[in-house]
């Protein structure tokens, strides 16, 4: 079992950026994939990055040409490098690993980091 640690996440202004990491205590190579999720106050938690193991890359449309995950697998951790970050940006951020199962798929967590942005 696998376990996520996030860190990065802090307080910004709007316009700003900031590097969120995620270390994971083992390997990461055979994960189908490695994502990054957020939940804001009231709202549902949402994807907004995911990379697989085949280096395919997805982004919610909000984030488009201004985040971008990158996956080391030699080093075990996950990316999201956050640039001209609005406060829509604002909440709780999450690392996933996506494990492949016989039927469907197992998610491994971080605790979260906090990012807040302000106007």
């Amino acid at each position: 079992q696998v376990q996520l640690v996030e860190s990065g996440g802090g307080l910004v202004r709007a316009g700003g950026s900031l590097r969120l990491s995620c270390a994971a205590s083992g390997s990461i190579f055979s994960f189908n994939a490695m994502a990054w999720y957020r939940q804001a106050p009231g709202k549902q938690r949402e994807l907004v990055a995911r990379v697989t193991s085949g280096g395919s890359i997805t982004y919610i449309d909000s984030v488009k040409g201004r985040f971008t995950i990158s996956r080391d697998n030699a080093k075990n951790t996950v990316a999201l490098q956050m640039n001209s970050l609005k406060p829509d940006d604002t909440a709780v951020y999450y690392c996933a690993a996506e494990e492949r199962r016989f039927v469907g798929f197992y998610y491994y967590w971080g605790q979260g980091t906090q990012v807040t942005v302000s106007s």
